[in-house]
């Protein structure tokens, strides 16, 4: 139930809290960026219709720039005007009328009578016309006799000296301009405001929405002083899903394999936990083992190798003298095993000495050259001649040190040297280096040596490194084995000063 709490826990910490809080934080991003795609797209929209509307002025201002040409050869006669004045009507449909004023306003000639020729004098442009002496277009549509909507565009005719002689007057039909507006986009809203801000033409909108202001985008006409606006496309929550619904499929995918990967982490610390638990069981086991049976195993023991001693001084024979030397030698050897399971019985509390590495290296020297002697193998000693002094049991040290030499001369398949080195590292510790260059372990094994009952020789019991491990660790130390095959091993004991 613990465990499944845990698991729950990382699970939420890992993929549901980061899923929540990116998935929030990339849907107002995916809105944001929605909302400028949208703004971007009503610009161009805009931006298209202002370039047209551009285009159809500036065409307009062309075709009375032509016309304002023959009315300054025909001011003294006006009424010639008016044929060239129908026919240019009849062949452009953006007209609604063409008209001539004289300077003051008053009509001279005209293409059709759909205005009262008394209006014209009243109208705000054309006494615009007359006090600037240039082109003016209406801020304000008109409704013709024939119902309909126009917006008055006024161009001057001036003489060389620059005196208002005429006005031309365009009626330019707001029909036409909404049929121009159709072809190109037909579904988006847009309306056209004059100088003054006064909507003069609306597509597919309605009064409330103009009102909503911070919906529209804005795009200035360069002829004329008029601004199209045009409505920002509403959400498309479909899309934004779409989107959104990618990027969290992004995200759980990296969160779980974030999630597996730490709890493969956790497994295997889990696991080297539950190995070392049962290493110590192990041990724990082979303790109590030891402390129960090991007095036990040697009294009987003690009494067999007395009975040998004593059948062997009766039978001197040379047959009978191998027999008794191979059930000593096998004896020895059991008695070996017992005394290594009672390094393992023996309780942690111990008495300790300040004892002298270099003293103790010095006592067991002659021992290690004989045993490298039968070997074949040269011992090498580093050690400096000051005292070294550490806290430990004497007689374990020792037991320590022989058994390393021993498993290194074992290690050799020819002849070779054995390196014996204790260093001094300021006052905290020292080091004690067992190297030879035998035949080495190989990688696969160096992770097992230290385990209980492992072995890789025929005779050995797996308890010897298990053995020295412990009684270094009594000491408050540490052992590290560094080795590569057919190089060497080294056999490094760290120990408190």
């Amino acid at each position: 139930m613990k465990n499944r709490k845990g698991n729950f826990l990382i699970y939420f910490i890992v993929v549901i809290m980061p899923v929540f809080i990116l998935g929030l934080y990339y849907f107002y991003d995916i809105l944001k960026e929605n909302d400028l795609e949208r703004k971007k797209d009503a610009l161009w929209v805009a931006s298209i219709y202002q370039k047209n509307w551009d285009q159809f002025i500036s065409e307009t201002k062309t075709s009375l720039d032509i016309l304002s040409l023959s009315a300054k050869e025909n001011l003294d006669s006006p009424k010639k005007m008016e044929p060239l004045l129908i026919k240019v009507n009849q062949n452009d449909p953006r007209y609604g009328g063409l008209y001539l004023l004289n300077e003051k306003g008053y009509l001279l000639s005209g293409s059709v009578p759909l205005r009262d020729e008394a209006d014209f004098p009243k109208l705000p442009f054309i006494q615009e016309v007359i006090s600037t002496k240039d082109t003016i277009i209406s801020k304000h549509e008109e409704i013709l006799k024939n119902n309909q909507r126009i917006i008055g565009l006024a161009k001057p005719v001036l003489d060389e000296n620059g005196e208002l002689k005429a006005i031309l007057i365009a009626d330019l039909r707001i029909d036409y301009m909404r049929n121009l507006i159709k072809v190109l986009t037909p579904e988006t809203k847009l309306y056209v405001v004059n100088g003054g801000k006064t909507a003069i033409l609306e597509m597919n909108v309605t009064n409330e929405e103009i009102r909503d202001d911070n919906t529209w985008v804005t795009s200035p006409m360069d002829r004329i002083p008029w601004s199209i606006k045009v409505k920002i496309a509403e959400r498309n929550y479909k899309e934004i899903g779409k989107t959104l619904s990618k990027v969290l499929f992004i995200i759980l995918v990296i969160t779980h394999i974030l999630y597996l990967l730490i709890e493969y982490l956790l497994l295997r610390r889990f696991a080297r936990k539950e190995r070392k638990q049962n290493e110590l069981q192990k041990l724990e086991l082979v303790g109590t083992l030891a402390a129960s049976t090991a007095h036990e195993i040697r009294n009987p023991l003690t009494g067999v190798k007395g009975l040998i001693q004593l059948l062997s001084e009766k039978y001197t024979a040379p047959e009978d003298r191998y027999y008794f030397d191979v059930i000593n030698s096998e004896l020895k050897r059991i008695n070996e095993i017992v005394s290594e399971f009672l390094i393992l019985g023996k309780p942690t509390a111990q008495l300790t000495n300040n004892i002298n590495l270099v003293e103790t290296l010095e006592e067991l020297k002659p021992l290690i050259i004989s045993e490298g002697n039968s070997h074949n193998v040269e011992c090498n000693w580093q050690f400096p001649s000051e005292p070294i002094i550490v806290k430990c049991v004497k007689d374990e040290m020792k037991q320590v040190i022989l058994n390393l030499t021993k498993n290194a001369f074992e290690s050799f398949e020819k002849p070779g040297i054995l390196v014996i080195r204790l260093q001094k590292h300021g006052n905290d510790f020292c080091t004690l280096e067992i190297s030879d260059n035998g035949k080495g372990i190989p990688k696969v094994e160096l992770n097992k040596i230290f385990l209980p009952f492992y072995t890789s020789k025929e005779t050995g019991t797996g308890l010897g490194l298990v053995i020295c491990k412990r009684i270094i660790n009594s000491f408050g130390g540490s052992i590290q084995i560094e080795s590569k095959e057919k190089i060497g091993t080294t056999v490094r004991i760290i120990l408190p000063i």
